[in-house]
């Protein structure tokens, strides 16, 4: 497995646990918690698009 499948995999690691972390904030009672868990899942989207976008070259994804 090269370096890429593995920036891949990893990628697609947080992306599944951050719709996790959502659902997780949906199913919750807890407005602290549900809050606390949509900005872990948010944080997590952020660190996949980053790594995304280092994997494949692109240093400016936003531009």
């Amino acid at each position: 497995m090269g370096v890429s499948d593995e920036s891949r995999g990893r990628v697609r690691q947080m992306r599944e646990k951050a719709k996790e972390l959502n659902a997780a904030a949906e199913r919750s009672t807890d407005p602290k918690e549900r809050q606390r868990l949509k900005e872990k899942a948010q944080r997590l989207e952020a660190q996949s698009e980053q790594e995304s976008g280092m994997s494949t070259g692109d240093i400016y994804p936003d531009v």
